[in-house]
């Protein structure tokens, strides 16, 4: 049984989530003190966030930056605000998803089946090391090294890393990749793959590695095993 951590202050909507998420045998907890959320979090040890952006005490951006310095455990964010920068912000915090208020259930499940199933499932494979543009890439980690260092990468963005380097030097359409990613587009707004790829980049930005990973336009994707018309 999958355990979730529901941060969520509205307590019909809680009640409500809990109770359709009960009926797929997912363990839900929620928060009893607001102001210690992370405490909460690092106690339980869930296996997936639900988040809300509106929140006492700080707002879920604020909450999603301190699970991040402790966990690259998937989050999802829920928001009734329909600003597309809340989306847009959320991934760069290293976001999993961003579902906007009011959902459909049915939706809300799929995703989060999605999620689990993607984050908990590749991480079984035999293949643990890649070696890629002179770096290593650790799947059961979620890290890659090479001689400029070491970044640790969230769920996402190593799971978009390793569908790339298992197609290096060849063009993986944006279709292919977000059916990949979350099962069924339908669920997912057009912005979404673009901001997590952008987010993989500028961490491996860190490392020297941001520009082996290469924008087709009208296409998709490539991560590009040498790249000769960069210095």
């Amino acid at each position: 049984m999958f355990k979730i951590l529901l941060i969520e202050d509205d307590a019909t909507l809680f009640t409500e989530i809990k109770d359709r998420l009960a009926k797929w045998s997912y363990d839900v907890h929620g928060i009893t003190d607001f102001s210690r959320v992370v405490e909460e979090f690092i106690a339980l040890k869930p296996d997936l966030v639900i988040i809300d952006i509106q929140l006492p005490k700080f707002d879920g951006f604020h909450w999603c930056r301190m699970i991040r310095t402790h966990s690259n455990i998937p989050i999802v964010f829920l928001s009734s605000r329909d600003h597309p920068t809340d989306m847009v912000m959320s991934m760069q915090l290293g976001a999993d998803d961003f579902i906007q208020k009011p959902f459909h259930f049915d939706v809300l499940i799929a995703k989060i089946q999605a999620i689990l199933r993607r984050v908990y499932n590749y991480n079984t494979e035999s293949i643990k090391l890649k070696t890629w543009c002179g770096a290593t890439v650790d799947y059961e980690k979620n890290a890659v090294t090479n001689q400029a260092g070491s970044i640790e990468l969230t769920k996402n963005e190593i799971y978009i890393l390793k569908l790339l380097i298992e197609h290096k030097n060849t063009i993986v359409s944006r279709e292919e990749m977000i059916n990949s990613l979350w099962d069924d587009q339908r669920f997912v707004s057009d912005n979404t793959l673009t901001v997590n790829v952008n987010r993989l980049r500028k961490r491996l930005d860190e490392i020297g590695l941001g520009r082996f990973i290469e924008t087709k336009v009208g296409q998709g994707y490539i991560a590009a095993e040498e790249s000769p018309f960069h210095d």
